[in-house]
């Protein structure tokens, strides 16, 4: 059967009510498209018994803070279809800026060191975006779950937060990052890498791994400075950050064991292409 592919506010409403009438669970998936198996994980993860699963295709404007990369990031529609309809999800909202935007429109929230240190500090009015967008999109699908990846893990810090505070009937799912089989993290972006730096990119996640494996050898702080100068010696990468912190105060961890939960986080740049990774330690 075709995929119901709806572009209009009305359309998603009145089929979300008639799933939900029928006694149907809603589980949405949020995506910006260019679709990858990453993408399809949370649509597996996402079905079950009694399940309506929609997901959204909609590349957001406003947590963009640099226009080359809105303009830029990969638009695979017909594709990303095919890939929906092979996996077995029910409905593809796919609106256009007009129908999600009719006028100008971006909140503010401010969770304290969550907001401003990582992705906030380098990307400012990036998280501002992402929950403008997705307080719109929980309005419009109404689902009973929600299901996000971890590789954009303080992104999901802030979907949690968000739907704690503002929306606690949605239940918010977070799903293991991907992985290609040299470890390159999936990602959508990847698709604009040539192969030149798609090798170049690999040096991220090896040397994540590299500092799960020397944990011992080091502190927090320590192995923080052995990743970075890592990955400062790459030709052709160029890293913004990479912080290892507790991953539920995003606060940094001075030492391991209980109570801290670490985990890496980092970005850099390989060419145009801004990469994130991240990994428990």
């Amino acid at each position: 059967m075709p995929l119901p592919v709806l572009t209009t506010i009305s359309d998603v409403k009145s089929c979300v009510l008639d799933a939900k009438a029928a006694g149907k669970t809603i589980a949405f998936v949020p995506t910006m498209g260019a679709l990858h198996p990453g993408h399809i994980s949370l649509i597996e993860a996402a079905k079950g018994e009694n399940r309506f699963v929609v997901a959204s295709i909609f590349v957001n404007p406003t947590q963009f803070n640099n226009a080359g990369d809105l303009k830029n990031y990969p638009r695979t529609l017909d594709h990303d279809i095919q890939m929906l309809e092979a996996t077995g999800c029910n409905m593809l909202f796919a609106p256009s800026v007009e129908e999600i935007y009719p006028s100008p429109d971006k909140g503010h929230w401010d969770y304290g060191i969550l907001s401003s240190s990582l992705e906030g500090k380098f990307r400012p009015g990036h998280f501002d975006g992402v929950l403008t967008v997705v307080k719109r999109l929980f309005e419009i699908v109404t689902p009973h779950i929600s299901y996000f990846g971890e590789k954009d893990f303080q992104q999901l810090a802030h979907i949690r937060r968000f739907a704690k505070e503002e929306m606690p009937q949605i239940e918010i799912v977070g799903c293991p990052t991907l992985r290609e089989s040299d470890g390159l993290a999936m990602s959508s972006r990847n698709m604009r890498l040539n192969e030149k730096e798609r090798g170049i990119a690999l040096h991220i996640s090896r040397v994540l791994y590299d500092m799960c494996e020397k944990k011992n050898d080091f502190s927090p702080s320590e192995l923080e400075v052995y990743g970075r100068t890592q990955l400062e010696l790459v030709a052709g990468l160029e890293l913004e950050y990479l912080e290892i912190v507790d991953e539920s105060t995003f606060a940094p961890v001075p030492e391991w064991g209980e109570p801290f939960q670490p985990i890496i986080l980092a970005a850099a740049y390989v060419g145009e292409v801004r990469l994130i990774d991240n990994m428990r330690v």
